[in-house]
């Protein structure tokens, strides 16, 4: 069991790849994402949570990829600074909000003590991302100033994109990552050989 938690150099080396292919697709999110969240939240306050999921996505991709403790956290921290140092609206408080999405969603990977990575789990990651970043914004945006309805539907709208967005969408995107032959030195490329 410990060297099956144990990171090897390609495990390092492969997350942090996935933090700065993460971090590139953040800096996009950022203007695309940005405007959904603006226009989401004029049509009711706290519906901008629906645009979030994106910017959710690198914990799940590298608890899935990696599956070792840290590696939600890894991803998500080196995809946040990434989206910080190529330039955003939020500056550094970008790497705090990783941190945060980050160790949302790998407490979820820990609950199943990292030893299953279904749909289902994957679902439950980006939930707890999506969490994770709600929590950080109660303080950092003042969001505990604002009304329980808001807060509600925010929490409940970043909740289901996390769940679509990070967590379904980035299941598919491993499994297909796997399906090219790119994760074989991974348990997910093994799952797919064995599948074939």
């Amino acid at each position: 069991m410990k060297k099956m938690m144990t990171w090897r150099v390609v495990d390092i080396v492969v997350a942090a790849v996935l933090g700065v292919a993460c971090g590139l697709l953040f800096w996009v999110w950022n203007s695309i994402g940005y405007a959904w969240y603006t226009a989401a939240q004029a049509i009711t306050p706290g519906f901008g949570g629906i645009a979030t999921g994106i910017w959710l996505i690198g914990g799940v991709l590298g608890a899935l990829v990696i599956r070792k403790p840290g590696a939600a956290i890894f991803v998500e921290v080196v995809a946040a600074c990434v989206s910080a140092i190529l330039g955003n609206q939020w500056g550094i408080e970008t790497v705090y909000s990783g941190l945060a999405q980050g160790l949302g969603a790998e407490l979820m990977f820990a609950i199943f003590v990292y030893r299953r990575f279904s749909l289902p789990v994957a679902v439950l990651g980006g939930i707890g991302a999506a969490v994770g970043g709600w929590t950080l914004e109660l303080v950092t945006s003042a969001n505990y100033a604002m009304s329980v309805t808001f807060n509600v539907i925010y929490l409940s709208t970043m909740c289901v994109s996390g769940a679509l967005l990070a967590g379904a969408l980035g299941f598919a995107l491993v499994r297909g990552l796997a399906a090219t032959g790119a994760l074989d030195r991974f348990a997910v490329g093994r799952e797919r050989q064995r599948l074939v």
